[in-house]
Protein backbone atom coordinates (compact mmCIF):
# COMPACT_ATOMS: atom_id res chain seq x y z
CA UNK A 1 0.00 0.00 0.00
CA UNK A 2 2.54 2.26 1.15
CA UNK A 3 4.74 1.28 -2.28
CA UNK A 4 1.41 2.60 -4.75
CA UNK A 5 1.04 5.58 -2.66
CA UNK A 6 4.48 6.78 -2.90
CA UNK A 7 4.20 5.82 -6.75
CA UNK A 8 1.38 8.39 -6.74
CA UNK A 9 3.08 10.81 -5.03
CA UNK A 10 6.11 10.60 -7.61
CA UNK A 11 3.47 10.97 -10.58
CA UNK A 12 1.89 14.11 -8.74
CA UNK A 13 5.64 15.82 -7.92
CA UNK A 14 5.88 16.14 -11.36
CA UNK A 15 2.73 17.32 -12.28
CA UNK A 16 3.48 19.84 -10.24
CA UNK A 17 7.18 20.37 -11.96
CA UNK A 18 5.49 20.62 -14.74
CA UNK A 19 2.72 23.11 -14.35
CA UNK A 20 5.41 25.12 -12.56
CA UNK A 21 7.48 25.37 -15.63
CA UNK A 22 4.40 26.37 -17.66
CA UNK A 23 3.94 29.06 -15.00
CA UNK A 24 7.49 30.23 -14.87
CA UNK A 25 7.82 30.48 -19.23
CA UNK A 26 4.15 32.64 -19.04
CA UNK A 27 5.86 35.18 -16.57
CA UNK A 28 9.13 34.95 -18.77
CA UNK A 29 7.74 35.25 -21.99
CA UNK A 30 5.28 38.17 -20.59
CA UNK A 31 8.20 39.85 -19.16
CA UNK A 32 9.92 39.52 -22.85
CA UNK A 33 6.42 40.51 -24.79
CA UNK A 34 6.76 44.36 -22.38
CA UNK A 35 10.39 44.87 -23.07
CA UNK A 36 10.14 44.01 -26.87
CA UNK A 37 6.87 45.71 -27.12
CA UNK A 38 5.93 42.09 -28.83
CA UNK A 39 2.04 41.48 -29.38
CA UNK A 40 2.71 37.91 -30.92
CA UNK A 41 4.46 37.29 -27.54
CA UNK A 42 1.84 38.09 -25.45
CA UNK A 43 -1.10 36.78 -27.18
CA UNK A 44 0.89 33.85 -26.94
CA UNK A 45 0.71 34.00 -22.96
CA UNK A 46 -3.00 34.76 -23.12
CA UNK A 47 -3.78 31.41 -25.18
CA UNK A 48 -1.64 29.14 -22.98
CA UNK A 49 -3.36 30.30 -19.94
CA UNK A 50 -6.00 27.49 -20.99
CA UNK A 51 -3.39 24.74 -20.71
CA UNK A 52 -2.43 26.21 -17.39
CA UNK A 53 -6.16 25.97 -16.03
CA UNK A 54 -6.40 22.09 -17.78
CA UNK A 55 -3.14 21.19 -15.61
CA UNK A 56 -4.48 22.30 -12.03
CA UNK A 57 -7.70 20.35 -13.06
CA UNK A 58 -5.83 17.34 -13.84
CA UNK A 59 -3.64 17.51 -10.78
CA UNK A 60 -7.09 17.96 -8.75
CA UNK A 61 -7.92 15.34 -10.01
CA UNK A 62 -4.72 13.18 -9.25
CA UNK A 63 -4.93 14.14 -5.68
CA UNK A 64 -8.94 13.36 -5.19
CA UNK A 65 -7.93 9.88 -6.60
CA UNK A 66 -5.28 9.84 -4.29
CA UNK A 67 -7.11 10.60 -1.25
CA UNK A 68 -9.65 8.11 -2.02
CA UNK A 69 -7.90 5.10 -2.83
CA UNK A 70 -5.56 5.77 -0.43
CA UNK A 71 -6.89 7.80 2.47
CA UNK A 72 -3.77 9.01 3.84
CA UNK A 73 -3.65 10.09 7.53
CA UNK A 74 -1.51 12.95 9.60
CA UNK A 75 1.63 14.31 7.88
CA UNK A 76 0.75 12.47 4.14
CA UNK A 77 -2.72 14.29 4.37
CA UNK A 78 -1.38 17.60 4.73
CA UNK A 79 1.27 17.08 1.67
CA UNK A 80 -1.99 16.16 -0.31
CA UNK A 81 -4.34 18.77 0.79
CA UNK A 82 -0.82 20.90 0.08
CA UNK A 83 -1.03 20.33 -3.23
CA UNK A 84 -4.44 21.04 -4.05
CA UNK A 85 -4.22 24.34 -1.80
CA UNK A 86 -0.38 25.41 -3.87
CA UNK A 87 -2.38 24.75 -7.70
CA UNK A 88 -4.84 27.14 -6.87
CA UNK A 89 -2.47 30.10 -6.77
CA UNK A 90 -0.34 28.43 -9.35
CA UNK A 91 -3.53 28.89 -11.57
CA UNK A 92 -3.61 32.70 -9.98
CA UNK A 93 -0.13 32.90 -11.10
CA UNK A 94 -0.87 31.92 -14.68
CA UNK A 95 -4.10 34.56 -15.47
CA UNK A 96 -1.74 37.70 -13.71
CA UNK A 97 1.25 36.35 -16.10
CA UNK A 98 -1.76 36.81 -18.95
CA UNK A 99 -3.45 39.89 -17.32
CA UNK A 100 0.38 41.61 -17.58
CA UNK A 101 0.64 40.66 -21.48
CA UNK A 102 -3.35 41.83 -21.54
CA UNK A 103 -1.90 45.29 -20.75
CA UNK A 104 1.32 44.62 -23.18
CA UNK A 105 -0.80 44.54 -26.47
CA UNK A 106 -2.42 48.03 -25.58
CA UNK A 107 0.81 49.77 -24.99
CA UNK A 108 3.05 47.86 -27.60
CA UNK A 109 2.92 50.99 -29.83
CA UNK A 110 3.50 53.65 -27.20
CA UNK A 111 7.22 55.08 -26.74
CA UNK A 112 7.61 53.68 -22.82
CA UNK A 113 7.55 56.70 -20.82
CA UNK A 114 10.85 55.39 -18.91
CA UNK A 115 13.80 52.86 -19.12
CA UNK A 116 12.29 49.72 -18.09
CA UNK A 117 14.80 48.67 -15.11
CA UNK A 118 12.79 47.40 -11.89
CA UNK A 119 10.29 46.19 -13.13
CA UNK A 120 12.09 43.36 -14.94
CA UNK A 121 13.91 42.56 -12.02
CA UNK A 122 10.69 42.13 -10.07
CA UNK A 123 9.77 39.48 -12.63
CA UNK A 124 13.25 37.80 -12.29
CA UNK A 125 12.49 37.88 -8.55
CA UNK A 126 9.14 36.52 -8.92
CA UNK A 127 10.42 33.63 -11.04
CA UNK A 128 12.71 32.70 -8.27
CA UNK A 129 10.13 32.60 -5.63
CA UNK A 130 7.89 30.42 -7.60
CA UNK A 131 10.71 28.03 -8.91
CA UNK A 132 12.01 28.03 -5.22
CA UNK A 133 8.61 27.67 -3.58
CA UNK A 134 7.54 24.54 -5.89
CA UNK A 135 10.95 23.34 -5.40
CA UNK A 136 9.95 23.33 -1.65
CA UNK A 137 7.57 21.21 -1.97
CA UNK A 138 8.57 18.19 -4.11
CA UNK A 139 11.96 18.22 -1.99
CA UNK A 140 9.95 19.12 1.61
CA UNK A 141 12.74 21.37 2.22
CA UNK A 142 12.01 24.11 5.05
CA UNK A 143 14.48 25.99 4.67
CA UNK A 144 13.52 27.18 1.13
CA UNK A 145 9.92 27.51 2.00
CA UNK A 146 11.16 30.05 4.56
CA UNK A 147 13.37 31.96 2.49
CA UNK A 148 10.71 32.00 -0.24
CA UNK A 149 8.68 33.82 2.90
CA UNK A 150 11.60 36.11 3.59
CA UNK A 151 12.52 37.26 -0.33
CA UNK A 152 8.86 38.52 -0.66
CA UNK A 153 10.37 41.59 0.65
CA UNK A 154 12.59 42.34 -2.04
CA UNK A 155 9.81 42.28 -4.70
CA UNK A 156 7.50 44.45 -2.07
CA UNK A 157 10.02 46.80 -1.86
CA UNK A 158 11.18 46.71 -6.01
CA UNK A 159 7.07 47.85 -6.07
CA UNK A 160 7.40 50.89 -4.01
CA UNK A 161 10.35 51.99 -5.64
CA UNK A 162 8.54 51.59 -9.19
CA UNK A 163 5.21 53.32 -8.01
CA UNK A 164 7.63 56.14 -6.58
CA UNK A 165 9.31 56.24 -9.97
CA UNK A 166 5.90 56.45 -11.94
CA UNK A 167 4.68 59.20 -9.26
CA UNK A 168 7.35 61.56 -9.90
CA UNK A 169 6.99 61.48 -13.55
CA UNK A 170 3.24 61.78 -13.76
CA UNK A 171 3.96 64.82 -11.28
CA UNK A 172 6.79 66.18 -14.08
CA UNK A 173 4.11 65.42 -16.62
CA UNK A 174 0.24 64.49 -16.39
CA UNK A 175 1.00 63.57 -19.83
CA UNK A 176 2.18 60.60 -19.21
CA UNK A 177 -0.70 59.52 -16.40
CA UNK A 178 -2.46 57.02 -18.64
CA UNK A 179 0.84 54.77 -19.59
CA UNK A 180 2.04 55.40 -15.68
CA UNK A 181 -0.77 53.77 -14.27
CA UNK A 182 -0.42 50.78 -17.05
CA UNK A 183 2.82 50.08 -16.13
CA UNK A 184 2.14 50.27 -12.21
CA UNK A 185 -0.80 48.04 -12.77
CA UNK A 186 1.95 45.63 -14.11
CA UNK A 187 3.91 46.32 -11.65
CA UNK A 188 1.36 45.38 -9.21
CA UNK A 189 0.45 42.03 -10.93
CA UNK A 190 4.26 40.65 -10.32
CA UNK A 191 3.45 41.98 -6.67
CA UNK A 192 0.75 39.21 -6.71
CA UNK A 193 2.53 36.71 -7.75
CA UNK A 194 5.42 37.19 -5.31
CA UNK A 195 2.20 36.86 -2.96
CA UNK A 196 1.14 33.51 -4.51
CA UNK A 197 4.75 32.35 -4.29
CA UNK A 198 4.45 33.58 -0.22
CA UNK A 199 1.63 31.56 -0.30
CA UNK A 200 2.51 28.32 -1.89
CA UNK A 201 5.90 28.07 0.21
CA UNK A 202 3.75 28.93 3.78
CA UNK A 203 1.64 25.98 2.91
CA UNK A 204 4.36 24.12 2.03
CA UNK A 205 5.74 25.19 5.20
CA UNK A 206 2.63 23.80 7.35
CA UNK A 207 2.77 20.51 5.25
CA UNK A 208 6.07 19.83 6.81
CA UNK A 209 5.56 21.43 10.35
CA UNK A 210 1.85 20.87 10.91
CA UNK A 211 1.71 24.86 12.15
CA UNK A 212 1.04 27.39 9.70
CA UNK A 213 3.49 30.45 9.60
CA UNK A 214 2.84 33.96 11.20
Amino acid sequence: MRSKFDEQLVVLNNSLIEMGAMIESAITKATKALEEQDIDLANEVIRGDLLVDEKEKDIENQCMRILMSQQPVARDLRQISTALKIITDMERIGDQAADISEICTYIADQIYIKKLEHIPEMAMATIKMVTQSIDAFVRRDLDLALEVIAYDDVVDDLFIQIKKDLIELVHQDADKGEQAFDLMQIAKYYERIGDHATNIAEWVAYSITGEHVN
